[in-house]
């Protein structure tokens, strides 16, 4: 395999941490070319220390020589006290540094120089706290920040979830856990790997061997949507469990389900059953190359499938099961089928669906011509007539 580099840089927030004093660390997810994912924590006068060293080492990209030919992005220095608004507001900046770094020629995005920085350090595994002191506050960036990056979360303290049962880590990129370990997420992939952190490890953990420790129902699954999204299959499956489908390569099917641990409920023609999301595609979205490399990673495994898994509450997870979504799924397709044979419910769909005819806009009135001078001349008053003359 040729040498390391970084595919992606993505700004996950800054925690607030309180030893050997009060200061702020940026936090990065980094993706690398070997489709392992990293979180790096770096303080910005490092960050711009790295800057100032990489513009030394391309003079004329950085616009040293002639400005027109720069092309390695802005950084403002630091301020002389930086506090958490400076951080805060600094974001949206250092985001957008970090894609246009990510993007620059091979040369510079490639070097040793950018290679080094991101690598995971040890205190980055392993960093330096004191059980005497405050837990590090977390602040996240939210998901939309680039439409509005001035709109940051305030402190949160991460969601913590519970492990159901032992789970033996397959990569360098998971974590391994052992029933009843609590560990804080840090983000949720609707694939059903999240990243998450306990005491000083860091890794991608299977979303099915997680519980929420206020009740056994996950409050962001959202319900069925019987009228179904249209998604392209983007790489093959065959059927493990009864209640999966196997599909190849280039099918369409319909979501109905889209559940937190990665495996959504699907339907082909009139028959519905789970399947990996992450071999999906939305219709009409363009596959890109890092979803591509993605899909070579496993599938992640189902709550069904778990061993030995032992719930803290005492009532379970509610379920639904999979003749109810074929019952529903077939209702709402036939429900379909005879508003498009019958054209008198057509015609009182039509009806019910339009507005009352309070509701309805009213016609504008039609703005009434220009009067003429002459005619202006002979009706206004004085001074209308001193304007036109």
């Amino acid at each position: 395999m040729g040498d390391a580099f970084i595919r992606h840089i993505e700004l996950l927030g800054y925690e607030k941490r309180f030893f050997p004093s009060q200061h702020y660390v940026y936090m990065f997810l980094v993706k690398w070319n070997d489709l392992s994912e990293k979180v790096v924590y770096r303080r910005f006068t490092e960050i711009y220390e790295f800057h100032k060293a990489l513009k030394e080492m391309f003079p004329i990209e950085s616009g040293d020589i002639n400005i027109e030919n720069r092309i390695i992005p802005h950084l403002p220095a630091p301020k002389w006290f930086d506090g958490q608004r400076s951080t805060e507001n600094r974001q949206g900046t250092l985001a957008e540094y970090c894609y246009a770094l990510v993007n620059l020629p091979h040369k510079i995005s490639r070097c040793l120089h950018v290679v080094s920085f991101f690598k995971v350090r040890h205190d980055d595994m392993n960093p330096v706290t004191d059980s005497q002191m405050k837990k590090p506050e977390v602040f996240l960036l939210p998901k939309d920040s680039k439409k509005n990056l001035a709109d940051i979360t305030g402190p949160i303290v991460l969601q913590t979830y519970r492990a159901i049962a032992d789970y033996e880590k397959s990569s360098t990129s998971e974590m391994a856990l052992k029933a009843g370990d609590m560990v804080d997420v840090v983000e949720k992939s609707e694939n059903g790997w999240w990243f998450c952190q306990l005491k000083n490890k860091r890794g991608w953990v299977p979303a099915a061997y997680l519980e929420p420790m206020d009740g056994p129902d996950e409050s962001e699954e959202q319900e069925p949507n019987y009228a179904g999204e249209a998604y392209v299959v983007q790489k093959s499956y065959t059927a493990v469990e009864e209640d999966e489908l196997t599909l190849k390569e280039g099918d369409t099917i319909e979501v109905i389900h889209k559940l937190l641990d990665g495996w959504w409920v699907i339907r082909k023609d009139e028959t519905t059953g789970y399947y990996p999301s992450m071999y999906l595609q939305k219709a009409g979205e363009v596959n890109t190359s890092v979803k591509s490399e993605l899909r070579n990673r496993g599938a992640p495994p189902r709550r069904s499938t778990i061993r030995n898994a032992k719930s803290i509450h005492k009532q379970g997870r509610k379920k639904i099961s999979q003749e109810t979504y074929r019952r529903n799924s077939k209702k709402y397709i036939q429900n379909q089928r005879n508003i498009r044979g019958n054209p008198h419910n057509m015609a009182n769909v039509i009806i019910e669906k339009n507005e009352p005819e309070d509701n309805k806009p009213k016609a504008q009135p039609a703005v009434p011509p220009r009067p003429s001078k002459d005619l202006i001349l002979n009706r206004c008053t004085e001074s209308t007539r001193r304007k036109i003359l």
